[in-house]
């Protein structure tokens, strides 16, 4: 089981210094401010291994799963679940936790209609949990806290893809150990595509780019260092599993589809140069508009769908994607991504005006109130809960009738520390944001939406796919493991 430890010593030094305040953000701390915890040692008589300059190594693309067969209507797939070791920093082999051996996961690409079955081998010591996170899946393929299968043994997940198309990802869940597993890397993107995607001229191919981003701490020796709400310790931040890389471009439109992988890490992103940037879907996949914005944020688990066009840059710029959100530095996690424009290219591309017509929302038959919160009182275990509760696989919170829409109010009572929500089966919409209309980034579907201390979002949300129970839960994956998690039992 993972040792716990507190959020709170961390917290309450950030108040005033960087982390997040009742409403809003605050920026990157100061560098004279930043707290740092020593790393450990490197082993004796070796070179300690250090973090490099930012934009020194390149972003790999993330590889795509090919399945071992595709006869009888669905694609199938094999993946072991093992322990490797990885260069993640120059110079040094980083043991991590993978799927099929890929540091960050790999890309499966899936087509809504179509079946997807795939045969997990669990070759670690310790039990594991499969989650596709927004997935519209029946409760025996859900990969529940509780639904593990143990060490040596294996677990086939079967997804029908009755959905529209979608940024989806898949991570552990193990309960007390989905924290430390997805830290350590297990963790993988889902990217379900539709007729309606498919038809839109959107940037395709080699100008579709899945980047996975997320934060992580390190030894000395260059080794992953796990440490319950370390909100302060995990200050490198990675892009496709390399730190602070850059990525060559041409002089065209690019789709990057976005995922906040980190277990407890928020990011604003922007351009250094303030340059646009067009969001064109979120977690359920495409809005029904796009829109241009100069920053797009990420609470852990989300995801966005955004085209940048390089086109208005000569070869040879180099234009840095920003993080302006601490906690930690602009030196330590400031600097996400650098991408150098190296080359012209055609670009038969466009942005429709329209994307899709999403459906009408439902009328709603039941209201609930939900409140996460945790301790802050500085104790050394703190406990996270929903409705005042620590989460108990075998108590029901809530029961939702089959068929019906209903509206979920849900409020973060916290006045130091950020969450977010997260519903398992279900693509919500976003009504209101602390009593006035959802922006258009939360336009469309989502399946996680962040609460930072004090605020309120009502969410609408219709069961009618699969009966049986499921989990709700914060994302940041530090406090679901520490209780922050309810069941609910579709009936």
């Amino acid at each position: 089981m993972v040792t716990r430890r507190s959020l709170l010593s961390g917290t309450i030094a950030a108040t005033g210094a960087g982390l997040l305040t009742t409403g809003g953000l605050t920026p990157l701390l100061s560098t004279r401010s930043a707290q740092a915890t020593a790393p450990a040692p490197a082993p004796s008589g070796t070179k300690p291994v250090t973090v490099p300059p930012p934009f020194t190594v390149r972003m790999p693309l993330t590889p795509v799963l090919a399945p071992i067969s595709t006869l009888g209507g669905q694609d199938t797939y094999a993946v072991t679940i093992k322990e490797v070791a990885r260069e993640i920093l120059p110079g040094a082999q980083t043991k991590v936790l993978t799927y099929d051996g890929h540091f960050p996961g790999p890309v499966l690409r899936a087509r809504s209609g179509r079946k997807v079955v795939i045969r997990h081998r669990n070759t670690l010591t310790m039990p594991v949990s499969v989650h596709l996170h927004g997935g519209n899946v029946s409760p025996e393929n859900d990969g529940g806290p509780m639904d593990t299968f143990a060490p040596n043994t294996s677990r086939t997940y079967t997804y029908p893809n009755q959905q529209d198309g979608a940024g989806l990802w898949f991570h552990d869940h193990a309960h007390h150990m989905e924290s430390e597993h997805v830290f350590r890397g297990l963790s993988a993107t889902y990217l379900l595509s539709d007729d309606t995607d498919r038809s839109l001229p959107l940037p395709a191919g080699q100008y579709e780019v899945p980047i996975a981003l997320r934060d992580a701490r390190f030894d000395e020796s260059g080794q992953l260092v796990y440490v319950m709400d370390d909100v302060f310790g995990r200050t490198t931040v990675l892009a496709n599993g390399r730190p602070s890389p850059y990525f060559e471009v041409a002089a065209r439109k690019y789709r990057f589809r976005l995922l906040n992988s980190s277990n407890m890490r928020f990011f604003q992103l922007r351009l250094a140069d303030g340059g646009p940037l067009t969001q064109i879907g979120t977690d359920g996949g495409l809005l029904e508009r796009p829109f241009t914005t100069d920053t797009v944020g990420l609470s852990p688990a989300e995801r966005a769908d955004v085209i940048i066009d390089f086109s208005r840059y000569p070869v040879g710029t180099k234009i840095v994607l920003e993080n302006t959100l601490g906690p930690g530095t602009p030196d330590q996690v400031g600097k996400v991504l650098r991408f150098d424009v190296v080359r012209t290219a055609p670009d038969p591309s466009r942005i429709p005006g329209h994307l899709r017509t999403l459906p009408a929302l439902r009328p709603a038959t039941v209201q609930r109130n939900i409140v996460l919160s945790m301790d802050e009182d500085g104790r050394q275990e703190p406990r996270g809960f929903m409705d005042g509760q620590v989460w108990d696989y075998q108590r029901i919170d809530q029961t939702v009738a089959h068929g019906s829409s209903e509206i979920w109010t849900v409020t973060n009572t916290n006045k130091l520390a950020p969450h977010n929500f997260h519903m398992h089966l279900v693509q919500f919409r976003v009504l209101e944001r602390n009593g006035a209309p959802a922006g258009p980034a939360e336009s469309g579907p989502k399946d996680t939406v962040r609460l930072f201390p004090g605020e309120s979002v009502k969410l609408h949300a219709t069961f009618d796919t699969y009966r049986g129970t499921y989990v709700y839960h914060c994302h940041l994956l530090d406090h679901s493991a520490m209780g922050m998690m309810a069941n609910f039992r579709i009936r």
